[in-house]
């Protein structure tokens, strides 16, 4: 609180009710609750909440909302991703694109993508970088990392598969950078896939015990 008595002028200094006037209007008025509410809900990105995230989000550069295409269910193979089923289950795929569906990140989503792009927005664009957005982005979900695949393409391999939300993270929001001209490709699998014991045990599987891998999406250079 301000010191209140270096506001009144002299010529007032000794009148009581002046002077008690102006010592209540300065404790009605305290703005310090007003300042710590400011910082905590605003101006601290660990504990800002709602308009306080989409002022960071408008700040780096990264939108709340992403649109998630709904996932219809097909006829389809075992080993197919989510969503494929038996005969007299599903219908074929027709070529119809799926409805989609604007999906609003919650506030504790909203505030790791954030910290995420500010992350992005001073990285440099090679590997170790990308790696440690990728480990910021999806701790705990299991082993993520790229690949340079030289003829200016570059791979994110997720050895788990992404929800539709995850998947959207990847494709729409542009958090993670990637260098000028260079397309990335981005491939997930939850099981081995067919490949030599380079890769590392658990991850590639011999002829006979795991599928080739199948890519997810694929993004062109810009």
């Amino acid at each position: 609180m301000i010191d209140v008595e270096r506001t009144i002028i002299s010529q007032y200094g000794n009148s009581a009710t002046i002077t008690q006037l102006v010592r209540n209007m300065n404790t009605y008025l305290d703005p310090r609750a007003d300042f710590d509410t400011f910082y905590d809900f605003v101006w601290n990105v660990e504990t800002a909440q709602g308009f306080g995230l989409d002022i960071w989000g408008r700040i780096v550069n990264i939108k709340r909302e992403l649109l998630i295409p709904d996932a219809p269910n097909y006829f389809g193979f075992s080993d197919a991703l989510p969503g494929s089923y038996p005969f007299n289950d599903q219908p074929f795929y027709d070529g119809t694109p799926p409805a989609t569906q604007i999906y609003r990140m919650g506030d504790a989503a909203y505030r790791q993508l954030i910290l995420v792009k500010a992350l992005a927005n001073i990285s440099a664009t090679n590997a170790p970088s990308l790696n440690q957005l990728l480990q910021n982005m999806f701790a705990g979900s299991g082993r993520c990392y790229v690949n340079d695949l030289g003829s200016m393409t570059m791979r994110y391999t997720f050895e788990f598969l992404l929800t539709n939300y995850e998947f959207a993270i990847m494709t729409q929001s542009g958090a993670l950078p990637r260098p000028a001209g260079v397309g990335a490709i981005l491939i997930t699998t939850d099981m081995p896939v067919f490949g030599f014991s380079e890769a590392g045990i658990g991850s590639a599987a011999p002829f006979g015990q795991a599928p080739f891998i199948q890519e997810g999406a694929t993004n062109a250079a810009n």
